[in-house]
């Protein structure tokens, strides 16, 4: 997150710059990483589902998870493979 909101001030802090000079500088959104895997708490959250319904998905394998130490993760980036491969965004 610090590396995000230092990216936005540099990028601000340009874009004024260039403004005063009166050059234009295009606005550039900061570098997003996507994440494989995602804790059961967090998908419930994003997904606007209770933990209970993530952990029922989960048991019955709709879906994809694996145990990372003591931790049960859901698997995002397979989801997103499933997806396109099924073609769900067209």
């Amino acid at each position: 997150m610090l590396r995000i909101a230092a990216t936005k001030r540099l990028l601000k802090r340009k874009r004024m710059e260039d403004e005063r000079l009166g050059q234009v500088t295009p606005s550039v959104p900061p570098l997003q990483i996507p994440i494989a895997y995602i804790t059961r708490q967090r998908y419930a959250e994003l997904s606007g589902v209770p933990i209970g319904i993530v952990d029922a998905w989960v048991d019955r394998g709709h879906l994809p998870s694996k145990v990372i130490g003591k931790h049960r993760l859901i698997n995002v980036a397979l989801m997103w493979a499933q997806a396109f491969q099924a073609d769900h965004f067209l």
